[in-house]
């Protein structure tokens, strides 16, 4: 045991200033944000996590996980959508236990197996599977969607627990996926680089015995370049128990949220993208 956590702490120390579990994203994975400025603090919640998604030694998106509610606030991602399977492997973020634990990705299993991690102790720190069993009306709702990646290892990052969020099943098969693979497409033609941040308002209601936050609107934004003069965005929000989704400017989502969050003026994008 105590040469298991030797071996923990020492891989902590080589992988020093590369964990998951950053301090922030502009110093850590500010590649996956337009111009490489994040959103404000206004979307900030009261126990915050930055993480850079890590999967096989690699960044694949940023997230900001809200440690009380159980939720993602966003996943911000590059957009490259590109043919592929499905992955069917959920995983959860070591990093959220402790600095001790793998920088990496990791099937539950893993965790209790190989690093002596109690089933209680993974489900303090985050969302477990066990959590989302036996929902009605809801599923597992991806903020950064598997089919707006173009590679086998990208579209497995995104089945990490902490970029799920409770959905409506019927806007999460219907809308919400009609703007995924769909809108989105439309949107983006022309565009050399789309930038993507999509988000999930934290509403009243919990799952798993009040563990996780069902929120109460989803909502995305993307702000893309067409050449190095002109610059394009484009938003929309849901509320989750519809199956509707709600066109908006840039400028309107950054609005809505400001009422929604109550933290401040929310900013989503660099000033160079369009809020009109």
């Amino acid at each position: 045991m105590l040469g298991l956590l030797l071996l923990q702490v020492l891989a902590s120390c080589l992988w020093l200033g590369h964990s998951e579990v950053v301090e922030s994203f502009e110093t850590s994975c500010p590649q996956f944000f337009f111009r490489e400025i994040p959103p404000n603090e206004a979307l900030e919640p009261q126990k915050p996590a930055w993480i850079c998604q890590r999967y096989k030694n690699q960044y694949y998106f940023a997230t900001l996980y809200d440690r009380k509610m159980r939720i993602p606030v966003y996943s911000a991602y590059i957009y490259q959508p590109g043919p592929g399977k499905r992955p069917k492997t959920w995983l959860v973020e070591p990093q959220l236990l402790g600095p001790i634990y793998p920088k990496t990705m990791e099937k539950e299993w893993t965790l209790l197996n190989h690093y002596n991690v109690s089933l209680e102790k993974l489900s303090q720190s985050q969302a477990i599977l066990h959590d989302y069993k036996n929902l009605t009306g809801l599923n597992r709702g991806h903020l950064n969607p598997n089919g707006h990646h173009d590679d086998y290892s990208s579209r497995i990052a995104t089945f990490t627990l902490t970029n799920i969020v409770p959905q409506d099943e019927k806007l999460n098969g219907g809308a919400w996926n009609n703007y995924e693979q769909q809108t989105m497409m439309r949107r983006t033609q022309g565009c050399t680089t789309t930038y993507v941040i999509v988000g999930a308002v934290p509403g009243n209601n919990y799952i798993a015995k009040g563990r996780v936050n069902k929120p109460s609107h989803l909502w995305s934004a993307a702000c893309c370049m067409v050449d190095n003069n002109y610059v394009k965005a484009w938003a929309v929000i849901a509320e989750n128990d519809k199956n509707e989704v709600q066109l908006l400017t840039l400028g309107e989502l950054e609005d809505t949220l400001t009422e929604l969050y109550g933290r401040g003026q929310v900013s989503l994008f660099d000033s160079d993208c369009p809020r009109e």
